[in-house]
C-alpha cells in the first residue's frame, strides 16, 4: 500500500541541525530499503497561493494566509505493507521531532492513497 504523510505544524522555526543529520538517516535507510519513495519540504506560506470556490465564486489568494493555525511543512510518499507499518513508521518520525527540536509541536497525519486504475 501507498502512503502519504503530511507533517502539520504552527512552529515555523528552521529545523534544528540534530534534526536534520537524524533525518537524513532515516531517509537514507528508507530509500535503501525500497520504502521511501519521495520527501519534500514546502516553501514559506509567503510564497504560496488559494485557488479556491466560496460563494460559487472562483478566486485565487496570495499568501501569506492570516487564518493559516496549522500549515503542512513537508510531506513523504512510503510504499509500505498496512496501516499499522506506517502509524510506526510515523512514530518513529515524529519521535525524531521529539528528540531533537524540544518544545516543537506538530502533526503527522498519514494518509492511504485510494486504489487507482481498473
Amino acid at each position: 500500500m501507498r502512503f502519504m504523510y503530511f507533517v502539520k505544524s504552527s512552529h515555523s522555526t528552521p529545523p534544528s541541525p540534530e534534526f536534520l543529520q537524524a533525518m537524513q538517516k532515516l531517509c537514507e535507510r528508507e530509500f535503501k530499503a525500497g520504502r521511501l519513495i519521495e520527501t519534500g519540504g514546502l516553501m514559506p506560506l509567503s510564497m504560496g497561493a488559494h485557488v479556491q470556490i466560496v460563494d460559487g465564486k472562483l478566486s485565487v489568494v496570495d499568501g501569506p494566509f492570516v487564518e493559516a493555525k496549522e500549515v503542512v511543512g513537508g510531506f513523504a510518499v512510503f510504499e509500505l505493507p498496512g496501516k499499522d507499518e506506517a502509524v510506526a513508521l510515523a512514530t518513529e518520525f515524529m519521535q525524531m521531532h521529539k528528540d531533537n527540536m524540544p518544545g516543537w509541536e506538530g502533526i503527522c497525519e498519514v494518509r492511504a492513497f485510494a486504489p487507482s486504475g481498473p
